[in-house]
């Protein structure tokens, strides 16, 4: 089957990449992460994710598109800001997995146990049905340490929040309160 494979940065990339293709699949990778925040957070884990995809001869879509001001614009209108933002990204990944042909899409998000993984794959089959493409559910999180372990062993850039600047206040503010 020929998957598009959302990427939310390398680390992540590393443990589904392996298992697809040891499953037989034909992976693509697509990067669109207009959430990440500030400009060299979303730049250094651009970069990590091209020096993986040199590494391993992976081919990547990049949408190099930083549209933080949309992304905010719509994240703090929003109900549910992680749901705001699993709908905009896995929406434009069956959008583009549509255009071009693939059979399936997926995303490395569902490798986090820190992300909202019910939240994250309905969005997932709401992009399917919308863009009529299959979206390829696997629970990944069972390769989160091991995604770790290829990273740290590649020297791959590894980040400490999710990307987005709500994420980042959140991790400083745990930081300070731990200080006290």
């Amino acid at each position: 089957m020929q998957i598009l494979v959302h990427i939310c940065c390398a680390p992540c990339f590393t443990y589904p990449h392996k298992k697809l293709v040891e499953e037989g699949h034909d992976v693509t990778g697509f990067f669109y992460n207009p959430n990440i925040h500030p400009y060299l957070e979303y730049k250094n884990r651009l970069e990590s994710l091209e020096r993986y995809a040199e590494l391993k001869g992976t081919r990547i879509i990049y949408k190099d598109d930083y549209a933080l001001e949309s992304y905010l614009r719509g994240a703090l209108g929003a109900e549910d800001r992680c749901k705001f933002c699993y709908t905009c990204r896995l929406t434009e990944a069956a959008r583009t997995a549509n255009a071009l042909g693939f059979d399936a899409f997926t995303t490395t998000l569902l490798i986090s146990p820190y992300q909202k993984h019910e939240l994250l794959v309905a969005a997932g089959e709401k992009a399917a049905d919308e863009y009529s493409i299959e979206f390829y559910y696997e629970d990944f999180r069972e390769g989160y340490k091991e995604s770790r372990e290829i990273a740290r062993g590649i020297g791959l850039y590894m980040q400490k929040y999710c990307g987005c600047i709500f994420s980042e206040k959140e991790r400083y503010l745990r930081s300070k309160k731990s200080q006290v």
